[in-house]
């Protein structure tokens, strides 16, 4: 399975933000659109993300106030990144070895989409099922066995 087949099924919502949008803007979209991440662009090309890590983070340092803290000082500046022929296997690798919740998909420069680590998670649940399903059947449908002839004496 490829990432393209995962934002297929996903659809293509995409919620996008600037360096320069304050940090409580964010967490307001964040909140209000139930999603753990922001694509940050800037003159139309990928920048950073910004996920609820980065929000935690702030949160912490700040003494639970945002203030007036801008999106660009605290974005991760160098995400992880995927494209759409990577294979859903090499996705959970590198999400898994980076930490990463959050994999935006790039055509080149072209941001395609994002997909979580939920999204890997339930194509591969839907694969397993899909696939444990077709064995169940082919084993149901086992064509029987002639017993074995008699030996001649």
């Amino acid at each position: 399975m490829l990432v393209s087949e995962i934002l297929r099924v996903k659809g293509n919502a995409l919620f996008t933000v600037t360096p320069e949008t304050p940090l409580a803007d964010a967490i307001q979209t964040m909140a209000e659109n139930d999603i753990g991440s922001l694509v940050v662009m800037a003159y139309g090309e990928l920048v950073g993300m910004l996920t609820f890590r980065e929000i935690i983070l702030v949160l912490q340092r700040q003494g639970g106030v945002v203030g007036t803290t801008l999106i660009g000082s605290v974005m991760d500046d160098q995400p992880l990144t995927g494209n759409p022929n990577t294979d859903l296997m090499e996705v959970r690798r590198m999400m898994l070895e980076r930490h990463t919740r959050y994999l935006p998909v790039m055509d080149g420069r072209t941001l395609l989409g994002v997909i979580s680590f939920y999204d890997v998670a339930r194509a591969v649940h839907e694969a397993q099922s899909f696939e444990n399903k077709m064995l169940k059947a082919y084993i149901r449908d086992w064509p029987e066995e002639a017993a074995p002839e008699p030996p001649h004496a």
